[in-house]
């Protein structure tokens, strides 16, 4: 019978050894698939503790200089979903967005290793606002952020923005479901790509990380229910739903078709393909998770599901995003090499197994080195959470 990985799996297999558990042979794509070095810190607050704590962990990756130095870097952030979409009283960034701060860190010590030109980018929901405007309605101080390194600036690629044409990222291989995507140009224009995402679960692909964070590169004028036919639309409207979810319509037909319109149009089918193709067209040289405080449950306030905000106070750093996810998967206490029918991908096909497929990277968390704090001593059980919550509104 498949289940998840259990704490005294996890204990068993991290530290001296990995046991036989976490050491299972990989896909034989992965063979191919680069190894990775991933960090683990435990980080209790967005306080004084964090900048320290991140720069460690850079350090134990062998130090951002060597990665930015004298470059231009894109951290692309997590802002889903509407604005008013709270969680009970709980902030969005303590809950499900990129909090301020650890953007801020980051950029911080971006800029301190040597970085050129830092570009934060996002698409929020379905808005031709600017990131400045967003983070001001949610009483944010964009300013820190601009200030936190020298020649920092912001971009919402849910459009055009600042580029006069989109740029196109073709999937090595010829993809799983399209071809190649067309972005904003700041993905492009840039040497160094950072993936800054939320340790959050997800509905349709069982968790988000800082893969699926890149799917939101996608722009909406393109992308989106309310897309151009022909061209993209000037403006973005509506979600990616209707296009990447379900398949109820084609992108705009400037930007490469899907080449297979008999491919299964269900989400858990679609959209772990869809990521892996993303992360495998604009590779993410740079992937940090925010675990200090986030929510279980999904991605976004969907009220019908068992969520809460927690506290599991963790950070996790790598090079290498497959790598990077299998640890955070683990972190969360679900088993990195699980796939469709095992939780966290119950209703899914594996992010993860999709990009070592495509040569990513590998998930087996053997087979990658794990450096700061044992996976063991941080791991929190998002499932246990779950079961808490149920348990008791069937008393109430």
């Amino acid at each position: 019978m498949k289940r998840e990985l259990t704490r005294r799996e996890l204990l068993a297999g991290v530290g001296a050894g990995v046991g036989a558990l976490l050491a299972r042979p990989a896909w034989s794509a992965a063979a191919t698939a680069p190894t990775a070095r991933v960090a683990v810190a435990r980080c209790m607050t967005y306080g004084p503790e964090l900048v320290p704590t991140m720069a460690r962990m850079f350090d134990q990756l062998g130090g951002l200089d060597r990665l930015v130095k004298g470059k231009t870097v894109a951290v692309k952030i997590n802002l889903i979903g509407v604005r008013w979409q709270r969680l009970g009283a709980a902030r969005m960034e303590d809950t499900f967005w990129s909090n301020p701060r650890v953007i801020g860190a980051a950029v911080h010590l971006l800029g301190k290793a040597g970085a050129r030109r830092i570009r934060v980018v996002e698409g929020p929901w379905s808005t031709a606002e600017t990131l400045q405007e967003v983070m001001l309605s949610m009483n944010w101080q964009p300013q820190d952020i601009l200030n936190a390194a020298g020649h920092v600036e912001f971009e919402n690629t849910n459009y055009l923005g600042q580029g006069k044409k989109y740029s196109r990222f073709m999937v090595p291989g010829g993809g799983l479901i399209y071809p190649g995507y067309d972005l904003n140009h700041s993905y492009e224009d840039c040497d160094v790509f950072v993936s800054l995402a939320k340790m959050k679960e997800h509905a349709a692909t069982g968790v988000t990380l800082s893969m699926k964070n890149v799917y939101g590169a996608t722009p909406i004028t393109i992308y989106g229910e309310g897309a151009g036919v022909d061209e993209p639309s000037v403006r973005p409207h509506g979600g990616r739903g209707g296009v990447f979810h379900f398949a109820k319509r084609l992108p705009s037909k400037s930007a490469p078709q899907q080449t297979d319109l008999s491919l299964p149009k269900d989400a858990g089918y679609r959209i772990p393909r869809i990521v892996a193709e993303l992360c495998s067209a604009r590779p993410v040289h740079l992937a940090i998770i925010d675990g200090v405080k986030t929510a279980t449950g999904a991605e976004t306030n969907y009220g019908s599901r068992p969520q809460a905000a927690v506290n599991p106070g963790v950070l996790i750093a790598g090079t290498n995003c497959v790598a990077t996810d299998a640890v955070a998967t683990a972190v969360m206490g679900f088993n990195p090499l699980a796939d469709r029918g095992t939780a966290p991908f119950a209703n899914s096909d594996s992010m993860l197994r999709l990009g070592e497929d495509l040569g990513i990277g590998v998930r087996d968390l053997g087979r990658n080195e794990i450096v700061g704090t044992p996976i063991a001593e941080v791991v929190f059980s998002y499932s246990a959470v779950r079961e808490k919550i149920l348990a008791a509104a069937k008393k109430a």
